[in-house]
């Protein structure tokens, strides 16, 4: 949400973003990692502990003055099965703005 308005956020071309936390974890590695990704539609179904598709991922560099990152987008995120210990834990989704193309 645009906490100055109060409305859902949206890309430049005027669809709603949602952004959903995933857990990443590489195989040979204990550490995880968090990723937000953006997608344009509401991801149904999709709570804590519960593995997930991604489809269609992109990750984009990004710089503004000092700051600098990555972004992620996909054009859907749909659960893949039942909760499992380990699994990668997707958050609630929320709208957010991605800032531009990513």
């Amino acid at each position: 949400m645009n906490p100055e308005t109060g409305e859902v956020r949206k890309d430049r071309d005027g669809n709603a973003v949602y952004v959903v936390g995933v857990s990443v974890r590489q195989r040979d590695r204990r550490r995880a990692d968090v990723i937000e990704i953006a997608v344009p539609v509401e991801p149904r179904g999709v709570q804590e502990g519960v593995p997930v598709h991604v489809a269609d991922l992109v990750a984009s560099a990004w710089q503004i003055g000092d700051r600098h990152g990555v972004s992620f987008r996909a054009s859907g995120i749909t659960p893949a099965g039942p909760p499992s210990s380990g699994a990668g834990n997707a958050g609630p989704a929320k709208p957010k703005s991605t800032g531009g193309d990513s």
